[in-house]
């Protein structure tokens, strides 16, 4: 790997990974307190403010700017696809940065929802070979992707958006890379038939620029087709994880032959529990005993996982066969200093979530690891739905707090959690009930960015964000 990517690597886990482990922390306290009904509100940013304008409440000090709204004119002459989901910020340089945003959105949607016009009429603006999938004659082009951002945080605006992946579907969730790309995921897993040309469940790599260009699409398709919604990667090894958002979905480990350059392939993995074949993380039993214990931890082995293009879109089912184990709609992930940390979205008892870390094996991947193996903890098991309900997407603040965008029903906000485990509502979505999604902050800590989902705007909040 060249010298470049080792410094971006190194970059990366000085920027989120230390905090994200702090975070942590933290969150496990907050749901043992919970669990005892002695749950304790934060009271340093204080309750929220309703919001005269009817968008966001958030807490006395902390204002915001909306930005990107779908349907809006883009700099390229294409329109802000709709459904705005997953998103990182980048650095540009010391004053700007830019958000690369996914869309999730499809061949099934209504054309306004998606950035070639109500009659697909700008259709033309996108040079064909930059399409994934344009659709047949009598379909329709997919009209998901991504958009990038370009994000004065001096004056707090936007300075020019465009389209930067084109004729995917779907893209809810991803990550971003030591190197300083996106992975978008496509949570859809469309066979190509009489209206689609191309095959979707995959993810792609966009890169960062400021400049407006639209990136080739090229399907990651040795990390495996299936219904994916977002990537870490671990950047001591390369290695990605990725998940699943199924009721029945697995973990998958991919372990490229180079790392850093996931298109030169790889091996695609599945995690099971050592000695204990299809071992169920869900606790959905119905006589109350689960299988596993708030704070648990059990070593893990990695199964390879063939026909990893999945046809009949059958790879959970073929590691569950094997004794891979099982999760409840795992979605948002994160790497932190030393251990991977993902949400299941209706895991728990009350189905309403949970959240596991993961620590890698001292030899992740390598011939030893099966004598000195990763293992799977239970680090939050929610069961009260006033302190987080049903958690997706999440990002951590430089000082180490969470938020945690809910994707439940009614009412979805954001829910902060200091290092020391206090939690309190941070944002309500005051516009509709549609979720937030695709929180980050920007690389200077200054700016939390988050997305209305539907129909689909970016929102930047400024603040006395706590410094210690």
């Amino acid at each position: 790997m060249s010298g470049t990517n080792d410094m971006r690597r190194r970059d990366f886990m000085t920027s989120s990974g230390v905090a994200l482990g702090l975070g942590f922390l933290g969150l496990q306290r907050v749901v043992q307190q919970a669990a005892a009904g002695t749950g304790t509100l934060a009271s340093d940013y204080g309750p929220l403010k309703t919001d005269p304008s009817g968008v966001i409440d958030l807490p006395e000090g902390f204002s915001y700017s909306v930005f990107s709204l779908n349907g809006e004119e883009m700099d390229d002459g294409l329109l802000v696809p709709g459904l705005h989901d997953g998103m990182a910020a980048f650095p540009i340089d010391a004053t700007t940065c830019l958000l690369v945003r996914n869309h999730e959105v499809n061949s099934g949607h209504e054309p306004r929802y998606g950035p070639f016009g109500l009659q697909n009429e700008r259709l033309g603006n996108v040079p064909p070979e930059l399409l994934y999938d344009p659709g047949t004659e009598s379909g329709t082009p997919s009209l998901g992707g991504t958009t990038s951002v370009l994000f004065d945080l001096k004056q707090q605006k936007l300075m020019r958006h465009w389209l930067s992946l084109a004729g995917t579907g779907h893209n809810c969730a991803g990550g971003p890379t030591p190197w300083n790309t996106w992975l978008s995921c496509e949570e859809w897993t469309q066979r190509a038939d009489d209206r689609h040309l191309r095959d979707h469940g995959y993810a792609f790599e966009v890169p960062v620029t400021s400049e407006p260009a639209l990136c080739t699409p090229r399907p990651l398709t040795d990390m495996g087709r299936f219904y994916r919604e977002a990537v870490a990667i671990d950047p001591s090894t390369g290695i990605v994880y990725q998940t699943e958002d199924r009721q029945d979905s697995v973990l998958y480990r991919f372990i490229p032959d180079v790392p850093g350059s996931l298109h030169e392939g790889g091996r695609l993995q599945v995690l099971a529990i050592a000695d204990q074949d299809q071992f169920d993380t869900r606790n959905w039993n119905h006589d109350g005993t689960d299988m596993m214990l708030l704070g648990q931890t059990l070593p893990v082995c990695w199964l390879d996982i063939d026909d990893v293009e999945s046809p009949l879109d059958d790879l959970r089912y073929r590691a569950y066969d094997m004794g891979a184990a099982r999760f409840a709609r795992s979605e948002g992930i994160w790497m932190g200093e030393g251990a991977l940390h993902f949400v299941c979205t209706t895991g728990g008892r009350a189905q309403l979530g949970q959240i596991f870390t993961y620590t890698p094996s001292p030899d992740e991947g390598g011939p030893t690891e099966r004598s000195s193996p990763g293992t799977l903890n239970l680090f939050v098991e929610t069961n009260d739905g006033s302190l987080v309900n049903n958690a997706d997407n999440i990002t951590v603040a430089p000082v180490g707090d969470l938020f945690v965008c809910e994707d439940g029903g009614g009412s979805n906000g954001m829910a902060r959690v200091t290092p020391d485990g206090v939690v309190t509502r941070f944002a309500e979505n005051r516009m509709n009930d549609s979720e937030l999604a695709g929180p980050c902050f920007s690389p200077d800590g200054s700016t939390l960015f988050v997305n209305i989902q539907r129909p689909g705007l970016t929102i930047a909040i400024t603040g006395p964000w706590r410094s210690a």
